[in-house]
């Protein structure tokens, strides 16, 4: 791993810089698509389980186009496209971001929202999985349809699919890797101009495969901490409270 340690072409630093700099990328990136995948696909989700109107057929559009078009071709409509739909001023603005900010944002759109469509399909399938009885419990104590979901459904809901969301979480940061394509130099970027400058290719990608183990590990620690945190004590273990 001496080759961390190697000033750069450029004499700026060391290639362990070049590392941290796309691990930074990366780990924005990923936390930024999840919090808008989370808060988009909770409430297509709940669309879904609308019993009548207009919202359940637009979730099941939205899920259907995010879910069966390619991640990478939707990176590249992100990126090249959508600019050249919106009106000219509009999309010459995002032309001209400065990096790397023009291909972080079309990223952070692109990823969010194809998560979106992946836990939308979840909270869908843990709604459904809860007895009509709560529905009912809920009216009759007077409940709002937006109380009823907020206060009863949802968090019932979430402990359910807690393990899908775990490997949701865990496939995000892997899917970041898609945006070096639009320009973005994140981990697998970085280890890419690494391996052009140095032709070192096993400790270049040696190196980043570490990190994302690292990072997998990670993140599947802390997501096991809140499924033990938020499970009912009655399912624990499989054991029932006497």
């Amino acid at each position: 791993m001496s080759l961390l340690f190697e000033p750069t072409p450029d004499g700026a630093g060391r290639y362990l810089d070049w590392i941290v700099s796309g691990l930074g990328w990366t780990l924005s990136l990923a936390l930024g698509a999840w919090t808008i995948a989370l808060v988009v696909g909770t409430l297509i989700g709940v669309a879904r389980t609308l019993p009548k109107g207009i919202l359940p057929r637009l979730g099941r559009v939205y899920v259907e186009t995010f879910r069966n078009i390619p991640l990478l071709v939707q990176m590249f409509f992100w990126y090249f496209v959508l600019p050249e739909l919106l009106p000219v001023r509009i999309g010459m603005a995002i032309k001209q971001m400065d990096p790397p900010w023009g291909s972080f944002v079309p990223a952070l759109i692109c990823l969010g929202l194809f998560t979106a469509a992946r836990i939308a399909e979840q909270v869908r399938a843990g709604l459904q999985a809860l007895p009509r009885g709560q529905t009912d419990a809920a009216f009759a104590l007077g409940f709002a349809r937006a109380g009823m979901y907020r206060l009863i459904l949802l968090p019932q809901a979430f402990r359910i699919i807690l393990p899908t969301l775990t490997n949701e979480f865990m496939t995000i940061f892997k899917n970041t890797s898609v945006a070096l394509t639009i320009g973005l130099v994140e981990l697998t970027a970085t280890a890419r101009e690494i391996n052009e400058n140095t032709f070192r290719t096993f400790e270049a990608f040696g190196v980043v495969t570490i990190v994302y183990l690292v990072i997998a590990l990670l993140a599947w620690q802390i997501m096991h901490r809140i499924e033990q945190a938020a499970q009912l004590p009655s399912l624990a273990s499989g054991k029932s409270r006497p």
